[in-house]
């Protein structure tokens, strides 16, 4: 009885949207088989003979092939009376359905990305997919979700079953919670495949809190399996933050409604991050307690919640109207990444949340992972190359960026006698072009240099998009740092620090240490 009833919620959803030829899915936490969940759609009406279904091979925002396609298995097609149409599997991430005229809904099964044993590119972890029935479900819509070719701008509806006691955390406004005996129907309409997959969600048992900030309300939704750190200190702990960033961009910001979205793995991790969205960022961590990664979670939480400035109101062309599966880079990753990460560290010293000791030793620590990295490498070719050439450069754009935003802003503050910085910059290009509106890749240093100062141009032509290095030493001077290369500086360079200072692959041999060794005490410390 309970199942037909959901049957008849989600076909009288689906007879409603129909009719504006959108995309409906439906997906059935409750329904997990084999680590394996499965998704449903009724599809948009076809008016080419054949057609081409997509999983993204990469998204906006990571840099990096993913091939989302790969975790997806036995893709069925259907015409209206049930009956199965032929569908030929071109690559990963591409199905091609015969008579596609008659198609009327699509299903298969989709493996989560966090513990998947397939082959191809590791997927950076806040922009994969987690199933754990009856624990958490990470639905970043790229590996759940697809579109067929030509048909990215239609709408979208999402139709989540679940139990009463889960919560859907994401940065999209809910449509509607349907009850269906002692489940739930969660809906959600969207625009477009681009939102959408700029729109992730967590499933898992309540734990949020809430914070206004300026004109927007902030949720924070936590996923912490041993319960380590609650919703309510994670908003505690960055709410100044926030705060501050309000101040630093005029007391208004660009967006409504905003979701910071964090799951905490208590299994041991190599690497961790968070990913920014439009109106969300997502955070993978190691499972701590608040006093242990405070500042580390307020970092974080600060630059991405800096990307409503970049790349949601300024991006080119290539990111406006992102190829999910044909990817053209920008060559600006310089402002998207590093100007963003520039700002997440200065608007913290610009309001007292860190000292200007502790900034320094920020700008410090950047100095020195940048030298890892090839210098001489022009920052412009470093973004298109993002993807194969240089993607072991990639780190860099937080690194050198970063120092390249505080390079800029210097020149400028002295160019305007204190008057105006990259600050100023940034919410000019803003104001002219903001959210629907995008830049020409190649023209962006020209834009600058009209709204900045001649000079300027000599900069980002010799410093970004030239070999030559960044003359720490000079830019730091003309606002009273002095800069040491001679100076020495402990450090240890076999160890990472994360829950605990664990041994790196591979790099403890020589003294006989094997990875996941944990070290309590180095050198009498």
């Amino acid at each position: 009885m309970k199942r037909i009833f959901l049957s008849l919620v989600v076909l009288l959803v689906t007879t409603a949207v129909m009719a504006n030829d959108a995309y409906v899915y439906t997906v059935d936490l409750t329904k997990v088989s084999n680590d394996q969940i499965l998704v449903e759609l009724e599809t948009p009406k076809i008016s080419a003979k054949e057609i081409k279904f997509f999983l993204p091979k990469i998204i906006p925002g990571t840099y990096a092939i993913a091939d989302y396609g790969r975790m997806v298995s036995n893709l069925e097609a259907f015409d209206k009376k049930g009956k199965s149409l032929a569908v030929e599997r071109q690559d990963d991430n591409t199905w091609i359905i015969k008579k596609a005229k008659k198609l009327r809904s699509l299903k298969y099964l989709v493996e989560d990305t966090y513990d998947t044993e397939k082959e191809g590119p590791e997927i950076f972890q806040p922009a994969g997919t987690n199933i754990e029935a009856g624990k958490n479900f990470i639905f970043n819509g790229c590996g759940f979700f697809g579109y067929f070719e030509g048909m990215k701008k239609q709408p979208f509806e999402l139709n989540f079953v679940r139990e009463k006691g889960f919560y859907g955390a994401t940065g999209l406004s809910q449509k509607a919670a349907i009850p269906a005996g002692d489940l739930v129907v969660d809906q959600f309409e969207i625009e477009d495949y681009d939102r959408l997959v700029d729109s992730p969600l967590m499933y898992s048992a309540t734990d949020t809190a809430t914070v206004k900030v300026a004109n927007t309300e902030v949720l924070i939704a936590n996923y912490s399996p041993n319960k380590l750190v609650t919703a309510k200190e994670i908003a505690a702990s960055i709410a100044e933050v926030l705060a501050a960033q309000s101040k630093f961009l005029g007391g208004k910001l660009p967006v409504d409604k905003y979701a910071f979205i964090f799951y905490f793995t208590d299994e041991p991790v190599m690497s961790f991050g968070a990913l920014e969205h439009s109106y969300s960022s997502f955070y993978f961590m190691p499972e701590q307690t608040i006093d242990v990664m405070e500042q580390q979670l307020r970092d974080f939480a600060a630059h991405e919640f800096f990307h409503i400035v970049t790349p949601l109101t300024i991006h080119s062309e290539e990111i406006g109207s992102f190829d999910f599966n044909d990817p053209k880079m920008s060559r600006h990753l310089w402002m998207y990444e590093g100007m963003t990460e520039y700002f997440a560290g200065s608007v913290q010293v610009k309001y007292g949340l860190v000292s200007p000791e502790q900034y320094l030793g920020m700008l410090q620590e950047k100095l020195l992972i940048a030298t890892q990295f090839k210098d001489e490498l022009p920052f412009t070719e470093l973004s298109l190359g993002a993807l194969e050439e240089h993607a072991d450069q990639y780190y860099n754009v937080y690194q050198k960026g970063a120092l390249i935003g505080a390079a800029l802003d210097i020149q400028l503050r002295e160019l305007s006698d204190g008057a105006y910085g990259v600050q100023n910059m940034m919410a000019e290009l803003s104001k002219k072009y903001g959210i629907n509106a995008s830049f020409k890749d190649e023209a962006l240093f020209d834009e600058i240099v009209e709204m900045t100062y001649p000079a300027i141009d000599s900069f980002l032509q010799t410093y970004v998009a030239g070999s030559t290095p960044l003359p720490y030493e000079a830019i730091f001077d003309k606002v009273g740092v002095d800069l040491v290369t001679d100076g020495t500086m402990e450090q240890y360079s076999l160890v990472i620090a994360q829950n605990t200072i664990t041994v790196k692959p591979y790099n403890g041999k020589a003294l006989g240490l094997e990875t996941g060794d944990v070290l309590i005490k180095m050198n009498g410390k």
